[in-house]
């Protein structure tokens, strides 16, 4: 860093700072107006519909992140129906054999390609029941890492058990989503 930069680096302090530091005002009219918060703690703010934009951003960026932060550097994408049940719970349904395959495949997967360095070829699903949740479980088996992104409908599933809690990620936008599955699948 050049002096020039490290002194404007030292001048603003972090968003988690000002958060910190908007704490410790003098109650007036103002300062309890809505307006006066800080726009990233502004809930409110944040969900207004001309911030769509700025919600579709972070949705796509947040995923991005925490993948990076946890050193994956390749993933697989494990598509598959909600409807199949694990053999142990329907052992006559007509789509239990692919649950079980789906669970060897993520774990042979997981197991070849990752380590405590290493996170190469991890398992992302829908984060759903089903096929999706044998290929997590398959990973967990392992003790490997898995992804899940899952998605807010009106009845719908919640996160299977089997992934990775800190690569559970719940999106609102659809067509985001979809995005981060067409980047995870090259």
């Amino acid at each position: 860093m050049t002096p020039d930069e490290l002194k404007h680096a030292t001048c603003y302090p972090s968003a988690q700072q000002a958060r910190q530091d908007a704490n410790f005002f003098v109650e007036t009219p103002q300062t309890l107006s809505p307006a006066y918060k800080l726009a990233f703690d502004d809930t409110d703010f944040l969900l207004r519909g001309d911030m769509r934009g700025v919600r579709l951003q972070l949705e796509m960026m947040k995923p991005e992140v925490e993948l990076q932060s946890n050193n994956i550097h390749s993933t697989i994408v494990v598509f598959g129906s909600a409807r199949a049940a694990d053999s142990g719970q329907d052992p006559d349904g007509p789509l239990a054999k692919y649950y079980g395959e789906a669970q060897k495949f993520a774990a042979l997967a997981s197991v070849a390609s990752q380590s405590d360095k290493l996170r190469d070829y991890v398992v992302v699903t829908g984060g759903g029941p089903g096929i999706m949740e044998a290929a997590n479980r398959g990973a967990d088996d392992v003790d490997a890492k898995s992804i899940g992104l899952n998605i807010t409908l009106p009845h719908e599933q919640h996160p299977n058990a089997y992934i990775t809690p800190e690569l559970c990620f719940q999106f609102h936008y659809f067509a985001i989503r979809k995005m981060h599955f067409l980047m995870r699948a090259p």
